[in-house]
């Protein structure tokens, strides 16, 4: 398997060059040169794989059709490695739950940092250890976070060989546990850059070190947001594992809602999709910070500045450049290249770009499933009040933004609707008091974490001033 850039650069690479590389060196974002097939015989086939040997087992099936320079052997016990029940808390991993009648929850925050993005990032990390090794080289990771991403990537690669991370993050807009899960670590390959600005800042500072290509090859710059391919990929394996959970049989359809705010986790569901899961419907739901709702309503992609990214209630989906929004341009337009570049690039000059009266946005759900919705700060609070009262669960911000637009778009009673959890209620416990009037339970290893010692470092958002840090940091 080779993989191209979104932005039509020539050249091809394998996954473990991908890897460590993060961005293509055009700007653009890498995906695979096709879709591997799955069809209904090998439908049946990974489901029976999932039932008998479990989760690990599938991953292993499902990245093995991208990655052909890991010897299969090697690519199979990091797999088992990654996905132990005693890291996820049971032998499903992933376990679906039902809410009502035809919605189900997908639990993906039994992982240390009690957030999805564990599911990738535990797995990026034991593929950067092996890599680096097999190279003998190091890494220094340089990553963007408006809440779960940083701390997921700290507790994958703290304490590995070879691997440094930097964690940028917007100053004073993520809830205090998800600061303190962050800030109270110590490890000295860890370190924590708050930056005066909101997440899209942060962003485009990981994008223009990035497009760096000097500073990059000099400091051996990586990255683990989810424009990095591998992160994305490992995020494939938990809609197959939802949909054997919520079928009988291979020719049954499913939907998911996913909180969105990036654009990465249902942009694996669209690969999967693209392989021939029978999904029925990607569900995209937004916070107050509503562009990807917009452009499926309308067709208008118009991000916002700073002053009109609004800080809300459910902060990890407070973003208004959804960098993996490339990547579904991309399979939009045919893979076209050239056409991906100037649509960027119109968004990089004018702020949007309008494919309202295109004929490929016209039957965008015929050909790719994609529905939205939004969802407001009132909508969490009800939607987290209904569920604790008629269901006994309790379900943190983002999920609830799902919860509420999965409602809002059942469709078809037959096809069960399967809302992707974010995270655990206790990241949010603000929001879960003012909803209930109680807090959530915290798990013990987190007793006390708001009052434990910080290590952060302030700084303005300047790429400059980073690169600086990062520097001064690798001499």
């Amino acid at each position: 398997m080779h993989y191209l850039s979104t932005r039509g650069d020539a050249t091809r690479a394998k996954f473990c060059d991908i890897l460590l590389a993060g961005l293509a060196p055009d700007g653009g974002l890498y995906l695979p040169e096709h879709y591997p097939q799955i069809g209904t015989a090998r439908l049946a086939e990974l489901r029976a794989i999932y039932r008998t040997e479990g989760y690990a087992a599938l991953a292993f099936e499902i990245l093995s059709l991208y990655i052909d320079d890991i010897p299969a052997v090697d690519l199979r016990a990091l797999c088992e490695k990654t996905y132990r029940p005693e890291v996820f808390g049971s032998r499903d991993i992933v376990p679906l739950r039902r809410l009502e009648d035809g919605l189900w929850i997908e639990a993906l925050s039994n992982g240390p940092t009690l957030a999805f993005k564990d599911m990738a990032m535990q797995l990026l990390g034991n593929l950067f250890e092996y890599e680096l090794a097999r190279r003998g080289e190091e890494l220094n990771i340089l990553g963007a976070t408006s809440g779960d991403t940083g701390s997921a990537a700290e507790y994958a690669m703290k304490g590995k060989k070879g691997v440094r991370v930097f964690m940028t993050s917007p100053h004073g807009r993520m809830s205090p546990f998800q600061q303190a899960q962050m800030f109270s670590l110590q490890d000295e390959n860890i370190h924590n850059i708050a930056i005066e600005g909101v997440f899209d800042d942060c962003q485009d500072i990981v994008k223009a070190v990035s497009n760096d290509h000097a500073f990059k090859a000099r400091y051996k710059i990586g990255t683990v947001n989810s424009i990095n391919w591998a992160r994305l990929l490992a995020q494939v394996v938990y809609y197959f594992a939802g949909y054997f959970q919520a079928t009988q049989a291979d020719n049954q359809k499913v939907s998911f809602t996913v909180p969105s705010g990036n654009f990465g986790n249902v942009c694996a569901g669209h690969v999967a999709r693209q392989m021939g899961l029978p999904i029925d419907r990607l569900v995209v739901a937004t916070n107050e910070n509503d562009v990807l709702d917009e452009f499926f309503r309308t067709g208008v992609y118009q991000v916002r500045g700073p002053q009109h990214t609004y800080e809300t209630s459910s902060p990890s989906m407070d973003i208004s450049k959804a960098s993996n929004f490339e990547r579904f341009v991309f399979d939009l337009t045919g893979r076209d290249g050239a056409a991906t570049r100037a649509l960027f690039e119109g968004v990089a000059r004018d702020g949007r770009f309008d494919l309202s009266g295109d004929a490929r946005f016209a039957d965008i759900a015929a050909r790719f499933g994609f529905a939205s919705g939004k969802s407001t700060h009132a909508d969490r609070l009800a939607t987290i009040r209904d569920t604790w009262e008629r269901f006994g669960t309790m379900i943190d911000t983002h999920t609830a933004d799902g919860v509420k637009v999965a409602r809002q778009q059942r469709g078809d009673a037959a096809v069960p609707m399967v809302v992707l959890e974010t995270a655990l209620p206790i990241k949010f416990e603000a929001t879960i008091v003012e909803a209930l009037g109680r807090p959530p339970e915290r798990p013990a290893r987190f007793e006390g974490i708001e009052q434990l010692p910080k290590r952060v470092t302030v700084l303005p958002a300047d790429a400059e001033r980073v690169k600086a840090y990062i520097a001064a940091h690798c001499a």
